[in-house]
């Protein structure tokens, strides 16, 4: 039996590993972000609680996203009285594709990732501060000292240099 400072940098390494997957599961399951990261919060505690009935070796976030969509049906029941779009049913269909898809490394991820690391410094922190930031607009004209008529027109371009770049990187791929 591991001790229990094993046990905490176990969870840790496999929450940290994970983490990213998991809160893109929530969020596109659950159409509030502010319902969301109560929601994922939630789902973070229940899995340190019950980190004891892991079993190591196994799939820590397909475990993870089961404990998750279970928050997930539980909030959809406390918020009952509000218009909720999908039923359970379609909720968990909807669950099971975006499992799918966050899996997948796609060529045409690998080709963007690549297309992205061969940007100029200054693009690549546009692309990043507007796109894994997730800072406004007017957010980025301030960090990058620039009129956001400037941030739009350089993020269109960048935008369509990656298009182009995804493209060809494609089309080269067997």
């Amino acid at each position: 039996m591991p001790d229990s400072a094993d046990r905490t940098t176990q969870f840790l390494e496999l929450l940290t590993a994970h983490d990213r997957a998991l809160g893109l599961y929530v969020h596109g399951l659950v159409p509030r972000d502010a319902a969301a990261e109560d929601i994922l919060q939630h789902t973070k505690m229940l899995l340190w609680k019950h980190f004891d009935d892991f079993t190591p070796g196994t799939n820590f976030l397909a475990w993870a996203r089961t404990i998750a969509f279970h928050q997930i049906l539980t909030h959809r029941r406390q918020k009952k009285r509000e218009h909720l779009p999908l039923d359970e049913d379609a909720l968990e269909a909807l669950g099971h594709a975006v499992s799918e898809l966050a899996q997948e490394a796609s060529p045409r991820h690998e080709a963007l990732r690549e297309c992205i690391g061969r940007l100029p410094t200054e693009h690549r922190q546009l692309v990043t501060l507007r796109y894994f930031d997730e800072l406004e607009i007017g957010q980025i004209a301030e960090k990058v000292k620039r009129t956001e008529a400037a941030v739009y027109r350089a993020l269109s371009r960048v935008r369509m240099t990656l298009m182009e770049c995804v493209q060809k990187r494609m089309e080269a791929t067997p």
